[in-house]
Parts: structure tokens; C-alpha cells; sequence
């Protein structure tokens, strides 16, 4: 994670919402989503440099001032009827920071944004995403199937994050064998230190259970 080029890019996009010419909703929006996201970097990774998922972030680290800023410039990018990819993605990020804890996050609401992002700009990884808010709402199962169905799904294959995914659904449902399979996988994609160290976990995990199975 560099965040000084995401600090810069925040600068840049503050002065541009602050021309005449460039305080348009859809800047207002992406500058709400970069705010809302970096809000966020100060629990990304553990004391060991692991990277951590949301629901094992300590809230109480995440930036309340650049959460603020965001919101603040995402009631701005309210004004007019534009609709942009930068509009619904702060509207994530925005449920996200605003849920209480993980077990209140509103993931239902997630996956309307995600059906409208899907419909506006279809993309693989946004086919990914969207399949992690089904798995939330409806269970791994249907997480699953949501990623079966991802048109030109091949594009996933040689990206880590498309195996964690289902190795973490496998897990849900308690196929560790799969499970396993999946993370191996995902590890073996994986080039930043960070998301080896965290994949390296779930891998253990998973094998561990599999060995205990066995009577190992």
C-alpha cells in the first residue's frame, strides 16, 4: 500500500472539486470514495504486517475525520441526477464505515449497489465483489453460484483474490478439502507480502482441520 500516492491523489482531487470547472458530482464522488477508503488504512494490517478483512479491523483506528470529509463530499455528489461507478462505489464504502460493527453492516444495500454498479460498468471483479455481498445475504452456496455465473470469468483465474474468495465460501460450508484447495491456490498468485502472510493463515487453517479429520 503506498499512501503517500494515495494521499497525493486525494490532494489532487481536493483541489479539482474546489475549481469551478471540476466541482462536479462525479468528482465530488470519487473523492468520497478515495476519503471513505483511506479512512480505512490505519487497520488494514495487524502487528505482524498480516492483512486483516473488516470484520477483524479495530473500528476504533479507522480515520473518523477522512470519514467525515467523505460523507460530507458524498452528499455532494448527491446534487443532479448523475450516476456514476465513483457514486455507488463511495455508497459502499460509505455502508461500510457507517455500520456499527461488521454483524450490523447492511449488506443487503451493499448488494443493490452492486447489482447497479454490475448494470452501469460489468466487470469481472465487480462481478467478484458483487458475489461476496450474495454470499452474505443469501448464504456461500449461492456466493458460489454468483461466481459460476461471472461472464468471461477466465479473466478471474490468474487473480489471487478470485480463489480466497472461494476458498473462504468453501470454508463456510465446510468443504476444507476445497477449501484448502482454493487458498493453496490463491497463495500461490499472491505477490504482496501482506496478502501472503493472510492467505498463509487460511491455508493452515484449512489444513489443519483437514489433518485433524484424518486423525493426524
Amino acid at each position: 500500500l503506498r499512501e503517500e500516492l494515495c494521499q497525493e491523489a486525494v490532494r489532487l482531487t481536493a483541489l479539482l472539486v474546489e475549481h469551478p470547472v471540476g466541482n462536479t458530482p462525479r468528482a465530488h464522488a470519487l473523492l468520497a470514495l478515495m476519503l471513505l477508503t483511506a479512512a480505512r488504512f490505519p487497520a488494514r494490517v495487524d502487528a505482524d504486517g498480516v492483512l486483516l478483512r473488516l470484520d477483524d479491523q479495530d473500528r476504533s483506528k479507522w480515520n473518523a475525520a477522512l470519514i467525515d470529509r467523505g460523507l460530507t463530499h458524498l452528499a455532494a455528489a448527491a446534487q443532479g441526477g448523475e450516476l456514476s461507478e465513483y457514486h455507488l462505489q463511495a455508497g459502499i464504502a460509505a455502508i461500510h464505515v457507517t455500520a456499527a460493527d461488521y454483524a450490523s453492516t447492511d449488506w443487503a444495500g451493499i448488494l443493490r449497489h452492486y447489482d447497479e454498479l454490475n448494470r452501469i460498468k460489468p466487470s469481472p471483479i465487480v462481478a467478484l465483489n458483487r458475489a461476496v455481498a450474495v454470499a452474505h445475504v443469501r448464504g456461500p452456496k449461492a456466493g458460489l453460484d454468483a461466481i459460476a455465473a461471472i461472464p468471461q470469468r477466465e479473466r478471474l483465474e490468474a487473480h489471487y483474490l478470485l480463489h480466497a474468495v472461494m476458498g473462504e465460501l468453501h470454508w463456510r460450508q465446510k468443504n476444507d478439502e476445497a477449501a484448502a484447495r482454493s487458498f493453496r491456490r490463491a497463495l500461490q498468485l499472491a505477490h504482496v507480502g501482506p496478502e501472503q502472510l493472510y492467505l498463509t493463515r487460511l491455508l493452515d487453517r484449512s489444513s489443519a482441520v483437514l489433518a485433524d479429520h484424518a486423525g493426524l
